[in-house]
């Protein structure tokens, strides 16, 4: 099964990695290295690990959280897509959905 990064949660890596870069740039890029790394490694091997993201109530919309970040994913048959990513405690735009 393979996995996609969309442009919606590209931009959102862009976001998170700037914010953070107000401390320190380089630990900026290496958490941004850090949720990339985890995300792919838990969804390529277990793609149904994440729970269904509340906001949305639908099986194939999921989430992911690491540290202070959910990541939202929808299952496809043939691939997962990371559709966009976010401060935990905020909630789920339907925008960022497409």
């Amino acid at each position: 099964m393979g996995l996609v990064w969309t442009h919606e949660s590209l931009e959102r890596l862009v976001d998170i990695e700037d914010f953070n870069a107000n401390d320190s740039t380089e630990r900026a890029a290496r958490f941004i290295d850090q949720l990339i790394d985890h995300t792919e490694k838990m969804l390529i091997n277990k793609p149904g690990i994440g729970r269904v993201v509340p906001e949305i109530g639908r099986a194939e919309i999921r989430e992911l959280i690491f540290k202070k970040y959910r990541i939202v994913y929808r299952l496809n048959e043939n691939r997962i897509e990371i559709l966009t990513d976010f401060e935990g405690r905020k909630l789920l735009r339907f925008d960022e959905l497409e």
